[in-house]
């Protein structure tokens, strides 16, 4: 494979991916390293995360920064690591105009237009004419840097809704000069920096492009094919089609389980029909089906993939029959890669607890001892796993099914996809010929039988002392045997549970009610699923009452009062079926039994409640010390 005249050993990429592992001057760090020398091993060239080219318009206060000779050094030392593997790399070249992150204190904030993201953000300014010659300098003198940092090519982004999207756009782009109105001038502002970055360096451009912007007023394909057309007779060496924008349409944007897998691709073939430029796709590429269908399409000549390639690091190299092994599923959930970034813990994954943490690999143990867990559900799976791997002999304890509470997970609607996670780690269990007793571990099966204890017996359903509170559902209702359909269902408790089992009562044509006792629901939710949840329960006209309690329940009438008002009881009348999803709290029923008797540690929920990430971290590296 080649593009111009660069070789390539196949025609895979690594997609960017933000990882917020630098410092606040954007400087390169170990953590950085060691993620991209994982990661380097089996792919043809890697494009890393957006290199910010001014200071002042991160998207993340750790972003890695191209903008000043100073670091230099640094990407020269990242471009030999991934060379090392046989790698080529890629600088991803990015400005963010109006969507430069808000909660830093010295960002400022470009646009072509003064129009506001309408998801949040300040208002940007317009860029005069002089200051778009200084933004489009610095995009050539952050090419510069990367040609003498010894990248191999260079990806500029013309898509996502970033600042040359923001130009090329015609919902954001309202100017009267050169840069504004027709179709002509609009693409000015990016061919621009483009040419001006040829003209200067010698590495081939690569030129992202989102197909559809996914949004009504957003460029649709037609247009993005004129653009790509624009693109070919300026030479660039390929153009790699995502879909989306970062404002306008976040779940296409992060290509989050929600959204149909392939939209993306066929966006892709599309383009690829009527150009000869070689096409790269993008887009929850996490299987590999999906190489298969997009190769078998001829919807692309190259494929990127990004989280696939977090949570399981040989994802290519399984794939192409490299190496050995299961490979570790990505469900496009978006929890530990942007979940995790956004609360300021850098790049992590639901599944993989390594991410970020690639040095601290198990190794294995001094002395080799008898270890039981107790609980099958992903906390005790990964440590049961990572204790046989360090040598020690385990038996699991699952009083019903592996998998655990993780079980109820892939039953809301447009979730079935963490399904592979729980099968995922049975099929590992199996493999690593752990036994598995179906039975709930009691003191005595564990008190002089074993060296120690993983308790990871993780949590159960907090009920609250409700007068009259008698027959209830929690997440079981969400199997299909217990499935109501029409029925009036009312949800106390607007947690990640409550609105996640709203959501799929709706698509059964349920009228549905829940009552939070907090001023907001779904508190507790990764930022685009969470507003996709509340949009979906919006359009079903789901009836929600914040800061209510419940005080009572009468047969099929319920009464709460509403804390932020008067405390005037109100009445709900006619309710055929009530949920009760008031948070968890942990299971610790067998520590106080063993206490003294015998060692144990507690992992997961059963010692502080948390989200699968937690879990999954909890108990590989409890076992990676024992």
């Amino acid at each position: 494979m080649k593009l111009e005249n660069i070789e390539l050993r196949n025609n895979f990429f690594m997609s960017a991916v933000k990882t917020g592992y630098g410092d606040a001057d954007g400087n390169i760090s170990e953590r950085h390293f060691a993620f991209w020398d994982k990661r380097s091993k089996h792919v043809a060239a890697v494009i890393f995360e957006p290199f910010f080219i001014d200071k002042k318009v991160r998207e993340l206060p750790t972003q890695i920064g191209i903008d000043s000779d100073d670091k230099i050094t640094g990407h020269k030392k990242l471009v030999e690591a991934v060379h090392r593997n046989g790698a080529k790399a890629v600088a991803h070249i990015n400005h963010p105009g109006r969507m430069a992150n808000p909660k830093l204190p010295n960002n400022i904030y470009l646009s072509a237009s003064e129009i506001e993201c309408p998801n949040g953000g300040p208002k940007p300014k317009a860029l005069s004419i002089e200051e778009i010659k200084i933004v489009q300098q610095q995009y050539v003198d952050a090419a510069i840097r990367a040609e003498k940092a010894g990248y191999d090519l260079i990806e500029l982004q013309f898509g996502l809704g970033y600042l040359i999207a923001q130009f090329i756009s015609p919902n954001s782009n309202k100017r009267n000069d050169e840069y504004g109105g027709s179709f002509e001038n609009r693409l000015r502002f990016g061919l621009e920096i483009l040419r001006g970055i040829k003209s200067t360096v010698k590495l081939p451009l690569i030129v992202r492009l989102s197909g559809d912007e996914k949004y009504e007023g957003g460029l649709t394909i037609n247009e993005s094919i004129k653009i790509a057309k624009v693109l070919e007779q300026e030479e660039i060496a390929a153009l790699h089609i995502t879909s989306g924008d970062a404002c306008m349409s976040p779940p296409w944007y992060y290509q989050h389980h929600f959204i149909p897998k392939g939209k993306t691709w066929e966006l892709a073939k599309k383009i690829k029909e009527n150009v000869s430029l070689p096409i790269i796709t993008v887009g929850q590429i996490n299987e590999p089906e999906d190489i298969e269908e997009i190769l078998s399409h001829n919807a692309a000549d190259f494929i990127a993939i990004g989280r696939a390639l977090i949570a399981d690091p040989d994802f290519v190299g399984k794939y192409l029959k490299q190496v050995e092994g299961r490979i570790r599923p990505c469900s496009s959930c978006l929890t530990g890669c942007l979940g995790r970034i956004k609360i300021g813990k850098g790049l992590q994954c639901e599944i993989n607890p390594l991410v970020g943490r690639e040095l601290e690999e198990i190794t294995p143990a001094t002395e080799k001892k008898n270890y039981a867990v107790v609980g099958g559900g992903l906390a005790g799976m990964q440590s049961a796993l990572a204790l046989k791997q360090r040598g020690h002999q385990v038996t699991l304890f699952e009083k019903e099914k592996l998998g655990g509470q993780f079980n109820f997970a892939p039953l809301p609607s447009q979730k079935q996809s963490l399904q592979k996670q729980i099968d995922y780690f049975v099929d590992e269990i199996k493999d690593a010929q752990i036994e598995v007793i179906n039975k709930e571990a009691t003191a005595e099966d564990l008190i002089g039988k074993y060296d120690g204890v993983i308790i990871a017996s993780g949590s159960k359903p907090f009920i609250p002392p409700i007068d009259g509170l008698k027959e209830y559902h929690w997440a079981e209702i969400l199997y299909e045997f217990n499935l109501p359909k029409n029925k009036h269902v009312l949800i106390i408790g607007g947690g990640l549970i409550g609105v996640e089992i709203a959501n799929t009562l709706v698509d059964h044509g349920n009228k549905v009610v829940i009552i939070e006792m907090l001023e907001d629901i779904a508190r507790d939710m990764e930022m685009v699923t969470r507003k996709l949840n509340l949009m979906k329960l919006k359009k079903a006209s789901v009836q929600i009452f914040t800061n209510s309690k419940v005080t009572r329940i009468d047969a099929n009438k319920i009464y709460f009062i509403q804390t932020n008002g008067t405390d005037k009881e109100q009445k709900i009348d006619g309710v055929d079926v009530f949920v009760v999803a008031t948070g968890m709290k942990p299971n610790k029923d067998l520590i106080d039994k063993l206490e003294g008797k015998i060692p144990y540690y507690v992992i997961g929920d059963a010692d502080k409640i948390g989200d699968a990430v937690s879990a999954i971290q909890s108990g590989y590296f409890i076992a990676k010390e024992l």
